[in-house]
């Protein structure tokens, strides 16, 4: 028996594809044409119940003895002008003053009034006296806010169903049309495709698919594939090159790797293997979950330096917060007569800060560490806690990246004051290197994994300072030691040369 060629099988499915999505979409273009004609009933109602709540003519009336005699008519007259079946204006209980039915006026409205009642216009679907309809119910209120009324119109189920078989006829002459279409479409598709694909079989197809997937290696990106056991099941060359994999990696459990936690979720996050900062976005499949790996080394750098003047900023923010404070404080000392007491506390403010620059500037001869630690200084101040200089610290030219020393100090004070209210800086210029410590009066981290991402010590999972003055020191050379609470860090200096 002869088989169907590749060409014939794809003529069947796609015409089976055509007349499924077809009917599909014909049925939910029935549905949505439903629901917006519903819509559209309920907006007018709406429109109209809020037009007439607002009428004067309407306020008034409700203010005269026998509102009825005023409201009646001038409720069927704007019913007849806008299309809707109903028109019903009632007393706050429900004891209607208008009906199409004169006989049902003094009769207790059928429907829900509770969130009118609080101010509120709603729509719903209800059955009441004439029948099933789309109904919109609004309050009265008057200048006080006070709901004089209620006021409800409405337009009958009956009607919405009747505009809704009147576009059947054209909805099956466009399903029709859509068909013929679609299987003409289907067969030019399967025309072009025996012409394109010169009648190659299976296995010439799958030596195509064996070019693709020599392609896909060759990306800059890194993409992998993990199953729903979390088995790595497709790993290409430039993601073995980033994450650092072995070679081996395809067929083996992502834990082995330590990557588990960070390839797992699927918002973009970050990730530090060795001196490169990745970006790790996962997306959920067919076969399991794909997972990107973007190198943003460069642009975590930039982001870093971002972040850092970001901080002088906020830093900048504290300081003239303070400032303010005290100069409040002497304007008040002026105000009450004390001039002599402002004046001793504006001197011995403007001493202190003199003191605390000229002992920072003179320590450190690096103008953007001297400018980090006074802005972290008022910083720590602002937040009740003390930063303090050490009596030894004396930084002099070293030759080292000011980025990277600016993520190191910073991060580290910045974990200090998070957990500490006392924060001690010592830098150092030693023989052949910068000693770089910072300690405070806290407990000091206890997880073995502080350097790792995500430790913080609000146990968030989101930390990224400690890992970022890990990848630092490693860029520089350098060696960083834990004792208790305090953070010791050394950086060897290269010569230059000249």
């Amino acid at each position: 028996m002869r088989r169907w060629s590749l060409a014939g099988q794809m003529l069947v499915l796609q015409l089976l594809v055509v007349a499924v999505t077809v009917a599909g979409g014909g049925a939910l273009a029935l549905v949505q044409v439903q629901d917006l004609l519903t819509d559209e009933a309920g907006a007018t109602a709406s429109a109209v119940a809020l037009s007439v709540a607002a009428a004067p003519d309407v306020q008034a009336a409700l203010e005269r003895a026998e509102p009825t005699r005023t409201l009646q008519p001038y409720a069927e007259k704007v019913r007849r002008a806008t299309g809707v079946d109903f028109i019903t204006i009632m007393k706050p209980d429900g004891t209607r003053y208008t009906h199409p039915n004169p006989a049902e006026i003094g009769r207790r409205f059928l429907g829900h009034t509770e969130r009118a009642l609080a101010g509120e216009t709603f729509t719903e679907t209800y059955t009441g006296t004439l029948g099933p309809s789309e109904r919109a119910v609004t309050p009265v209120v008057d200048a006080r806010g006070r709901v004089l009324a209620l006021v409800s119109a409405g337009i009958r189920i009956d009607k919405i169903s009747a505009r809704l078989q009147a576009e059947l006829a054209w909805g099956a002459l466009v399903v029709a049309l859509a068909l013929a279409l679609g299987a003409a479409g289907a067969w030019l598709v399967t025309v072009r495709l025996r012409r394109q694909t010169h009648g190659l079989g299976p296995v010439e197809l799958g030596r195509i698919h064996d070019h693709h997937d020599a392609v896909l290696h060759a990306v800059r990106e890194g993409l992998l594939l993990i199953g729903p056991d979390g088995t790595l099941t497709l790993c290409n060359d430039a993601a073995r090159l980033l994450l650092g994999l072995p070679p081996d990696a395809e067929g083996r459990h992502v834990s082995a790797f330590g990557l588990a936690e960070p390839l797992s979720g699927t918002e973009e996050r970050v990730l530090l293997a060795g001196d490169r900062v990745l970006a790790v976005s996962s997306a959920p499949s067919r076969l399991g979950t794909v997972v990107t790996v973007r190198d943003h080394t460069e642009l975590q750098a930039l982001a870093g330096q971002l972040d850092a003047e970001r901080g002088f900023a906020e830093s900048l923010r504290s300081a003239a917060h303070e400032a303010a404070n005290r100069l409040h404080t002497v304007i008040t000392l002026v105000e009450l007569g004390r001039t002599e007491q402002a004046v001793a506390f504006g001197t011995a403010e403007l001493r202190a800060a003199q003191e605390l620059t000229d002992r920072v500037v003179g320590a450190v001869r690096e103008p953007v560490l001297a400018a980090l630690l006074l802005g972290k200084s008022a910083e720590a101040a602002e937040r009740g806690g003390e930063l303090v200089i050490s009596d030894d610290s004396e930084l002099d030219e070293h030759g080292l990246d000011a980025r990277e020393l600016v993520t190191i100090v910073g991060n580290l004070i910045d974990n200090a004051v998070d957990a500490a209210t006392r924060v001690e800086v010592r830098l150092r210029t030693e023989a052949g290197g910068v000693l770089i410590q910072v300690s405070d009066d806290g407990p000091g981290p206890a997880d073995p994994a502080a350097f790792a991402r995500g430790w913080t010590t609000k146990g968030d999972g989101r930390g990224l300072g400690l890992a970022l003055v890990g990848q630092a020191v490693r860029r520089l050379g350098g060696t960083i030691e834990v004792a208790g609470s305090a953070f010791t860090v050394r950086l060897p200096v290269r010569e230059r040369v000249s």
